[in-house]
């Protein structure tokens, strides 16, 4: 009832707006109705888990329901359409990641958006390592020793990857253009799949997301050689950077983020920032994220336009020279 009641009154208010001074100020009493918070995967992926961990906190500081919407497909590219043909005023939020904010349009054809024109930046969520594993048969026990291999031998192993385009995908090719060596790639539907196949021997390596091999790593199935964040995991802090390992630079991170429609008020869009910064960084929140390998990691609005065209620009350029295609 009182959600009811502060629609009415918020309508009301926009309306004399309208009438006494012709200009729209829905932005000055915002927000007046639920949010929808779109998570860009299925329910329990790692963005609706971010996603669900900042609604109740979201929702109490805006004092309107953040209600989350699930819409997982094409690696994030229907939450993605979603949102840039949202109206650009605040009610659509969009949990997103590396594929659906800045690679997807260099992977699919025929998408009708793209990340630098149709979002506003609203605030970088989380940090999320991949993690170089192999199979326990394997004689590997150090970056160095697969550089080797890949180097001397190539083609001779092959590497999974939780399907075509995937950050997975991305982080070994990364790799491979890095080292000079080669590899023949298995894309699996999802990272589970690949795990079960790395573990029974029918792939040698996987780049495997943090809250996939973890598990698998505690109980000796898999063998980590290291992570493929600049950082390393505080989650997995015994395993080294693929920098530190030799590869000077590599970074491939499965960072989460928030965006709203392009051209949404300055002002909704700083509100929306405070508030999920804030919730990002409730002990509790950090918490249940670390438990899925998520560390938080946020910044300042411009921040995150910048990292976003970075990310664009670098594995755009990585895609176009390999060929790699999700089509």
């Amino acid at each position: 009832m009182d959600q009811f009641v502060s629609f009415l009154i918020g309508r009301s208010f926009a309306m004399v707006c309208l009438l006494f001074f012709g200009l729209p100020c829905w932005a000055d009493v915002y927000p007046v109705r639920p949010i929808r918070l779109i998570a860009a995967n299925s329910a329990g992926g790692g963005l609706d888990t971010v996603s669900r961990a900042i609604s109740g906190k979201l929702s109490a500081a805006l004092g309107q329901s953040v209600i989350v919407d699930n819409r997982a497909g094409a690696a994030g590219s229907v939450a993605s359409e979603i949102t840039a043909k949202s109206a650009p005023d605040g009610y659509t939020l969009l949990c997103g990641s590396l594929g659906g904010l800045a690679v997807n349009t260099e992977l699919y054809k025929g998408l009708t958006w793209h990340p630098m024109r149709d979002f506003s930046a609203v605030i970088s969520a989380t940090s999320q390592s991949n993690v170089v594993a192999v199979n326990i048969s394997t004689t590997f026990k150090t970056i160095k020793d697969l550089i080797t291999t890949v180097k001397t031998q190539p083609g001779k192993l092959t590497y999974g990857s939780s399907g075509a385009g995937n950050g997975g995908h991305l982080a070994t090719e990364l790799f491979l253009a890095m080292t000079g060596g080669k590899m023949v790639h298995v894309p699996y539907k999802g990272g589970a799949p690949a795990m079960v196949d790395l573990i029974a021997g029918q792939v040698q390596v996987v780049f495997s997301s943090a809250p996939t091999a973890i598990p698998q790593l505690r109980t000796g199935k898999i063998r980590g050689l290291a992570v493929t964040t600049l950082q390393r995991s505080s989650v997995l802090p015994d395993l080294p950077t693929l920098a530190e390992s030799g590869l000077a630079g590599y970074d491939a991170d499965n960072w989460y983020g928030f965006v709203v429609a392009a051209k949404t008020p300055q002002k909704i869009v700083q509100q929306l920032h405070t508030e999920i910064d804030r919730a990002l960084h409730a002990p509790d929140v950090q918490q249940k994220l670390l438990l899925q390998g998520l560390e938080v990691h946020t910044g300042t609005s411009a921040e995150f336009a910048a990292y976003m065209k970075s990310e664009h620009l670098k594995w755009g350029k990585l895609i176009r020279e390999t060929g790699i295609s999700a089509n």
